[in-house]
């Protein structure tokens, strides 16, 4: 069977960063964090904080769908590129694309401290995907490392077995702490 062409959109100003088999896409206003986050991402991979991580675009990319996925890309000129506030523009290693797994959107105005179901998924050319909003007093990193090590069930809105109180949003045991 022959999968259709991918529907290519138009670049977009975001980061991407391919974190094991997925990408974290990272959206965000000028000088919000985009780069310095997809670095954090890129080197905790490294040291096995998480799963390895690679640059797949810094600054602009480029969104493309193949069924029911979206799938992120470098803007041609600026491939292998990331900006290192203080060292300027550096080149590095790069995935030419990947699956998008989820996106991460900093100084978000609907960021909560116990965020809704709805603001917890976004539609990006028709396709709904797990997001993260970041306010912009928070540090982005610690919660896309908590969302890769645990289980999607816990920020679904589902309640754990031991939750107590009955509000929620409680860290499920993962093949992590397994």
């Amino acid at each position: 069977m022959h999968e259709p062409p991918p529907k290519t959109g138009p670049s977009i100003h975001a980061s991407a960063v391919k974190i094991g088999e997925q990408a974290v896409l990272i959206r965000g206003p000028s000088g919000a964090g985009k780069s310095r986050l997809a670095l954090e991402l890129i080197l905790a991979g490294r040291s096995r904080q998480i799963p390895p991580a690679i640059l797949v675009g810094d600054d602009r990319v480029r969104l493309d769908t193949r069924g029911e996925e979206v799938w992120v890309r470098p803007v041609e000129q600026m491939a292998g590129l990331i900006e290192i506030r203080g060292l300027g523009i550096r080149a590095c290693d790069f995935a030419d694309e990947a699956r998008v797994g989820f996106v991460v959107d900093l100084m978000a105005e609907d960021a909560e401290r116990l965020p809704s179901a709805e603001a917890m998924r976004t539609s990006i050319q028709g396709i709904l995907l797990p997001r993260i909003p970041v306010g912009a007093a928070f540090a982005p990193f610690l919660l896309v490392a908590a969302a890769l090590i645990t289980a999607e069930t816990s920020y679904s809105g589902n309640l754990s077995a031991n939750c107590v109180k009955g509000i929620g949003n409680h860290i499920s045991r993962t093949i992590a702490t397994e």
